[in-house]
């Protein structure tokens, strides 16, 4: 019987080894999975190099990772906003590698990754620092900047609601970067809301599905509330 269900975040970021990519959905704090990375800095992973949106946000998630020195490289589209005190900090001390990628080629380099493409012709980014080093070529007349898929080891994601074979549907927004980052890891690990039975998904709602998911693991629904966080 296939079961994917994992009982807890630290069991499904047990094996994650030092030097390891990881991708982490989210844009901002929408679709973060704060669960899975709360259980890896617990877990003591070091030399991460780190694919996601933005590079993390006030003292939780992956800014405490960044924070606790265990970043050694991040991609990313939007480094620095308003609470990214631990980014600023690491960054200007010359002790975390960044890689800017603009939010529009990072998704297709995560995309290329998942569908087996060698690699793909941009014209973002042409003419500017970030084609340094880079092909390019000019195609119907247009300067164009040759963009290489980004793989991973791991993908942390968070979904709405899965079945123990991993098929996986989202909320709204919290969608994001999920379903291309789940393509392109060797192993995806994502938190849902819900785990229901087999068949209690509708297929056409199935976002993900579940043969590109290793592991599920249940969180609890946590709401904000004038007295704090609660799990709901």
């Amino acid at each position: 019987m296939i079961d994917k269900t994992v009982a807890s975040c630290a069991a499904a970021v047990a094996d994650v080894p030092d030097g390891a990519t990881i991708m982490i959905g989210g844009f901002g704090t929408a679709g973060l999975p704060d669960e899975l990375l709360a259980a890896l800095l617990a877990q003591g992973a070091k030399g991460l190099t780190i694919v996601n949106n933005n590079a993390g946000n006030g003292d939780t998630g992956l800014a405490a990772l960044i924070g606790a020195g265990r970043v050694r490289k991040i991609l990313c589209s939007f480094p620095r906003q308003a609470d990214s005190w631990h980014f600023d900090r690491e960054y200007r001390a010359g002790r975390l590698e960044l890689e800017l990628v603009p939010q529009g080629n990072l998704a297709e380099r995560i995309r290329a990754a998942g569908a087996g493409i060698g690699g793909f012709f941009t014209p973002t980014g042409y003419g500017t620092e970030l084609a340094k080093g880079k092909e390019t070529r000019i195609i119907d007349g247009r300067g164009q900047v040759f963009e290489t898929p980004i793989h991973a080891d791991y993908a942390f994601i968070k979904a709405e609601r899965g079945d123990r074979w991993g098929n996986l549907t989202y909320r709204m927004t919290a969608r994001n970067f999920g379903p291309v980052m789940a393509m392109a890891a060797k192993t995806t690990i994502a938190t849902v809301h819900e785990v229901v039975p087999l068949g209690a998904l509708d297929p056409e709602s199935v976002v993900t599905p579940g043969v590109f998911v290793q592991r599920v693991v249940p969180i609890e629904r946590r709401v904000t509330t004038a007295g704090g966080v609660k799990a709901a």
